[in-house]
């Protein structure tokens, strides 16, 4: 079967069995790995107290929850493609009382619609793979920032530039969902490019192969009777095949999760 890595991302690929696995493995809300600890060290070192956020790829707001309630931020707009998980995000806000604080809006591929200098801080957590033209979403990220304005974000990269290994095509078939992978000095070249300062990159593959052994750990224990119940046994078996060749290629270091920090000029 062959894969598409390039393709872009549509809404609906996290669909109802794949958002009820990662929500038992990641925490309710969660789409990404980490939950509100991994929250705050990507913060590390940034008061966004009192700020005015965007959020690239929002999925179902919990991260835009914490962003208020625990980091204190003044207000979030998380945007994201996909319709079904905004309107979980909504109703997760309402119920949090902080639909005066954070709201969200669909969006579509392409430049972000917002005015230049809309934004204090643009925080992402691991939706930007899904996305593939690097140059032109940083260079549309730092048109909304402010002068001075942060660029806080995770993402998953790749280890270099070559061809992938048949173990990585082998996890992309199985993950369904795209990836437009670039590496860590790519991305941070690119967020040079596109006219940042103060660039860093920070590696957290050691982090996140610990933590995806514990979790197929759980998977293949404890969790999965859980799992059985919420999926069925097929998507069951899926996402647990899915999650061993997640593990082989972080082991390989092929997939290499990371943090990517910048400033706009003043």
């Amino acid at each position: 079967m062959s894969v598409n890595i390039n393709r872009p991302s549509v809404a609906g690929e996290y669909n109802a069995s794949m958002q009820a696995l990662l929500q038992l493995v990641w925490g309710d809300g969660f789409l990404s790995p980490g939950g509100a600890e991994e929250v705050a060290r990507l913060l590390e070192g940034t008061d966004v107290s009192g700020c005015h956020m965007l959020d690239i790829g929002c999925g179902l707001g919990a991260i835009d929850e914490l962003l208020v309630s625990r980091h204190g931020a003044g207000s979030v707009m998380g945007v994201d493609i996909d319709p079904a998980l905004l309107l979980q995000m909504d109703a997760r806000i309402a119920r949090a009382g902080l639909a005066d604080r954070i709201r969200s809006r669909l969006v579509k591929p392409g430049p972000l619609p917002f005015a230049d200098g809309s934004f204090d801080i643009v925080f992402s957590k691991d939706a930007l793979v899904q996305i593939p033209e690097k140059t032109a979403v940083f260079a549309e990220v730092k048109r909304v920032l402010r002068p001075g304005g942060r660029f806080i974000a995770s993402d998953w990269l790749r280890a270099g530039d070559g061809a992938h290994s048949a173990e990585m095509l082998e996890f992309f078939r199985l993950e369904g969902i795209a990836y437009n992978m670039a590496s860590l000095a790519q991305s941070v070249g690119a967020l040079r490019a596109a006219g940042f300062i103060e660039v860093q990159g920070r590696d957290r593959n050691d982090w996140y192969l610990a933590l995806a052994r514990r979790e197929l750990a759980a998977m293949e224990g404890a969790l999965k009777p859980v799992i059985l119940a919420a999926i069925g046994a097929d998507r069951a078996k899926h996402f647990l095949a899915n999650w061993r060749q997640l593990v082989v290629v972080l082991a390989r270091g092929e997939l290499r999760p990371a943090h990517l920090r910048a400033r706009t000029p003043r």
